[in-house]
């Protein structure tokens, strides 16, 4: 009949048994693996894809090379911007890109005086701008609005915007990326919340919760941080309405340290950088800041008061508060197109 014998050696100056040595390597083995996991998911970036050439064709191929296909009904996200201003993305530099995906040109109406403050004047804009003469152009607003679920509830309940959105399966938010009076720059991550907001959706964000009464939201714009974090909030509303079937450009030309929204914008002191793109929006805004403050600037092309401008606005916040949420990641790879076209 065997007898059971427990072999012990000494492992530290205590006496331990081969079954307790066993489990020690085990726990250790399984911990190794969970770092090593740990650390492979913190390795994963995202892909930004840049372009120098800004042109209509570089814009479709920019498209392309994301490899997710607009198919459906799909709205194309833009700003058409405020009477006065001459920096949006111009209907000819878009219009093979839309016409390549069937698409229809999509916006809301502002919460501030304005050429686009009400849909008549809207309309007039949208046809001084150029953009009726060749697209389908749709208020999403402009006879009502349905609020869609956000998952961050930290200021917002909802994120409120136009029911047309409802007539859309895939949207390209094609933004212009420049600085921003309120939020210190405006990307894919403004396009997609306050773009795409209705006006009470607008004034909602903007107070950071507090109203969706255009009239008293401007008197309850003090929580700067609140207001950008309401963004990347209602941003993620959008995304998560649209699942997979969004994707992201910001095309990074006429940077004024002002939006779009803005009649009387200051000059552009920066030159024009290119054409980035994403299916990750975190990564790509972060990516156009970071191409704008690592440059090396030179009298008559100079990025210090678009830093100025987001730095003081605290602009990058909404990038951080998007990735805090589960939007995205700020890590990010760059696929540089100009070198794979040589």
């Amino acid at each position: 009949m065997w007898k059971k014998f427990t072999y012990s050696i000494i492992f530290s100056k205590k006496v331990v048994s081969l079954r307790q040595i066993n489990n020690i390597i085990m726990r250790k083995l399984f911990i190794s693996i969970i770092m090593l996991s740990m650390s492979l998911a913190g390795m994963a970036q995202s892909k930004v894809y840049f372009t120098k050439e800004i042109t209509p064709e570089s814009l479709v191929r920019i498209y392309k090379a994301l490899g997710r296909e607009a198919k459906g009904r799909v709205a194309v996200k833009i700003s058409t911007g405020e009477g006065g201003n001459n920096h949006y993305l111009k209907p000819d530099f878009i219009r093979p890109l839309v016409e390549e995906v069937h698409g229809t040109i999509v916006e809301c109406n502002t919460a501030y005086g304005g050429s686009r403050a009400t849909s008549e004047k809207h309309w007039q804009t949208i046809h001084e701008h150029g953009f009726d003469s060749i697209f389908v152009v749709d208020l999403m607003d402009e006879f009502g609005e349905m609020k869609i679920p956000v998952r961050d509830h930290t200021h917002l309940k909802y994120d409120i915007v136009g029911d047309h959105l409802a007539r859309y399966t895939f949207m390209i938010n094609l933004a212009h990326f420049k600085g921003h009076a309120m939020g210190g720059y405006g990307g894919v991550l403004k396009n997609q919340s306050i773009g795409v907001a209705s006006t009470h959706g607008k004034a909602y964000i903007h107070s950071a919760g507090y109203t969706d009464d255009v009239r008293d939201a401007w008197n309850h714009t003090q929580n700067q941080d609140g207001f950008l974090e309401s963004m990347a909030a209602a941003a993620q509303g959008v995304a998560d309405y649209f699942g997979d079937n969004i994707l992201y450009i910001n095309v990074m030309n006429n940077m004024s340290v002002d939006c779009d929204c803005d009649g009387h914008p200051a000059k552009p002191e920066l030159q024009d950088m290119g054409i980035m793109a994403s299916l990750d929006p975190v990564a790509l805004d972060w990516a156009c800041v970071e191409k704008v403050f690592n440059y090396q600037g030179k009298p008559g092309d100079d990025n210090k008061p678009l830093i100025e401008r987001i730095n003081s606005r605290h602009g990058t916040h909404t990038i951080d508060w998007a990735e805090k949420i589960g939007m995205g990641s700020k890590k990010y790879v760059i696929v540089d197109l100009d070198k794979k076209k040589k």
